[in-house]
């Protein structure tokens, strides 16, 4: 007869520690592949809002990301970006500059669009529609979730790029142009993929689309 031989207690500490890290290692395996898991996608359609006309629905990899934009403030940014938004120029751009957990910044219509990336011109590209003039008289806290247009390092040269904060930016009143804020689906943008080492980002995350919710 064949004796059943008992593993000792050191042995089933062991067998017991290879069996949590095995499911924590194909736990965390699932996690690292849907970066997206944890992140709410919101339904403008299921949210009352009271300015349907400004609001603009902008939809990435982990979902959908609600902008109010406020015309009151930024008049001319405000019928530029909706121009383009109208337009489906933004669809299939890059979140070409992303800085973790402070910007991302899409908007290169010229080189920045999928399949036809330069990387060594993206970010200076333009819309075909001119520049417009800064709008920054007007006091608006930069607080999380604020969208605003990109200028060169001159006033009045703001265009197709935008840019949205991850955390308060006080500093940036009076010298960006704000359109609107996210008041739904900020935590979609803090999954754009970013690079540790450059804020350019090689092989970027893409805006799906841009659309006007009315």
């Amino acid at each position: 007869m064949i004796k059943k031989i008992k593993a000792s207690r050191s042995e089933k500490i062991i067998f017991t520690f290879v069996i949590v890290l095995a499911i924590f290692s194909f736990g965390s395996f699932f996690l690292i592949k849907d970066k997206c898991l944890f992140v709410k996608n919101y339904d403008p359609q299921k949210i009352n809002f009271s300015d349907k006309k400004n609001i603009a629905i902008l939809n990435v990899t982990c979902g959908n990301v609600i902008i109010e934009l406020y015309p009151d403030i930024s008049p001319m940014a405000v019928k530029r970006f909706k121009e383009l938004v109208r337009s489906e120029a933004y669809d299939n751009i890059a979140f070409h500059r992303v800085i973790k957990d402070t910007l991302v910044q899409a908007g290169d219509l010229e080189f920045g669009k999928k399949g036809n990336l330069d990387y060594g011109k993206i970010g200076t590209g333009k819309s075909g529609l001119g520049t417009i003039n800064s709008e920054i008289d007007t006091p608006f806290s930069f607080e999380k979730g604020s969208v605003a247009l990109v200028r060169t390092q001159k006033y009045n040269t703001e265009d197709s790029q935008f840019f949205i904060i991850l955390r308060d930016e006080p500093l940036y009143e009076t010298e960006y142009t704000p359109i609107g804020k996210v008041i739904y689906g900020l935590e979609a943008l803090k999954k754009i993929k970013y690079l540790d080492k450059s804020q350019y980002v090689l092989r970027p995350d893409f805006i799906n689309s841009i659309r006007m919710l009315d």
